[in-house]
């Protein structure tokens, strides 16, 4: 089937590619061969973007079956995003990078620590002795929002730091959510002793966290301050926990934020199908 794509008749071109696509990723090595095989510029570039569409398509159905299953961590759906520019990435290794500083962290913490005083292990692990900062330098550098990048960089922005953060303390089973604030993005810890149902959810969460300011701790008041300085008009969200399917959401507003600024067209539409996805 491969071998009719050098066809002159588009007809057979495009069933050939259209079957070809529902293979998924396990015909992408003989692909490869081929296009290793031929001098056929044209050839070629059909190849290359026969790949692409299986991995993009690949992605997309990533990321919509984790949505579907309840989109529980929020590393996952990091991944699947990374995936779109980085396709062959090591999870593996991310996975390792993630379980090393939720180790160094439960090696520190117990039942008996306030939860003001697990929030100080966890920055001192994170920022300290993992050396996770904000990239001041380039602020709306795509590699910002790859979780891989974010974590062989050891840099990141709001919503790429945080997601390191929620990872690590998903896995201790920390009551830390994201929440969806404007023009940044932060944390709120939760009371986890509080078993009642409260009408405003913001009366449930103890202190909220800032990432990009290495884990500080802050106040209602600061959200407050932070909302009329940015001439926001205030909005209950911002102040309570959101679900990782918003976070996934902002994380792609940030890269086509990014792709506009540089300028690629075709990672735009790639994004915005990826972004429908998560919406829908």
């Amino acid at each position: 089937m491969i071998s009719l794509l050098d066809d002159t008749d588009n007809e057979v071109i495009i069933t050939v590619t259209g079957n070809l696509l529902k293979q998924g990723s396990g015909i992408i090595p003989d692909l490869e061969k081929a296009w290793e095989g031929t001098l056929d510029e044209k050839l070629q570039i059909r190849l290359e973007n026969l790949i692409q569409d299986i991995q993009f398509n690949g992605v997309r159905d990533d990321l919509n079956r984790w949505i579907k299953t309840g989109a529980e961590y929020i590393l996952e759906g990091a991944i699947y995003i990374a995936r779109f520019q980085f396709p062959e990435l090591n999870v593996s290794k991310i996975n390792e990078e993630i379980e090393s500083i939720r180790k160094d962290v439960w090696i520190e913490i117990n039942s008996n620590l306030t939860a003001l005083e697990k929030v100080k292990i966890l920055n001192y692990v994170i920022f300290d002795l993992h050396k996770f900062s904000r990239n001041n330098a380039d602020f709306y550098s795509p590699q910002n929002s790859y979780i891989n990048q974010v974590i062989e960089t050891r840099k990141g922005n709001p919503i790429s730091l945080s997601i390191v953060y929620l990872s690590v303390a998903w896995k201790l089973g920390l009551p830390i959510y994201g929440v969806n604030l404007p023009k940044n993005f932060i944390l709120a810890y939760k009371d986890e002793y509080r078993h009642r149902d409260a009408a405003d959810e913001s009366e449930d969460i103890l202190f909220y966290i800032n990432p990009y300011n290495r884990g500080a701790v802050l106040g209602r008041r600061e959200i407050d301050y932070f909302i009329t300085q940015q001439q926001l008009k205030p909005h209950p969200s911002f102040y309570i926990p959101c679900s990782n399917r918003d976070i996934i959401i902002r994380l792609i507003n940030n890269l086509i934020l990014s792709f506009e600024k540089l300028g690629y067209a075709q990672k735009i539409t790639r994004m915005k199908e990826l972004l429908r996805v998560v919406e829908s």
